[in-house]
């Protein structure tokens, strides 16, 4: 188990829902990524993201308007020349591949997660 941690250190990650606007294939990548644009809504916008996403889900089309979780306050990351700006989140599955995590029902975008 990982070292427990206080209520304002979880409040300081900032974990937001968006909706997936465009996937497209990274090939520049040295393992399988997509690139991402997501929506959080008016207020935060629009950010990219490089995601493991090809193995668990290979139809880039499936993805597309589905809403995620990702941290929006960690800096952000280049990847091969991609500026990654957000981490979606995920889990593994039985398999180890990824199962993203998102709402149980549509949200509003930007909303955040407490």
């Amino acid at each position: 188990m990982a070292d427990q941690i206080q209520i304002e250190d979880f409040e300081r990650v900032e974990i937001r829902v968006g909706v997936i606007r465009e996937v497209e294939d990274f090939p520049e990548a040295r393992k399988p990524l997509y690139r991402l644009r997501i929506d959080f809504g008016p207020e935060t916008g629009e950010r990219r993201s490089a995601a493991g996403l090809p193995e668990g889900y290979p139809d880039k089309d499936a993805l597309l308007g589905r809403q995620v979780l990702a941290v929006l306050n960690f800096p952000p990351r280049r990847i091969a020349k991609f500026m990654s700006e957000c981490l979606v989140l995920g889990v593994p599955d039985e398999a180890g591949g990824l199962s993203l995590l998102a709402p149980d029902r549509p949200v509003p975008l930007g909303g955040r997660v407490y």
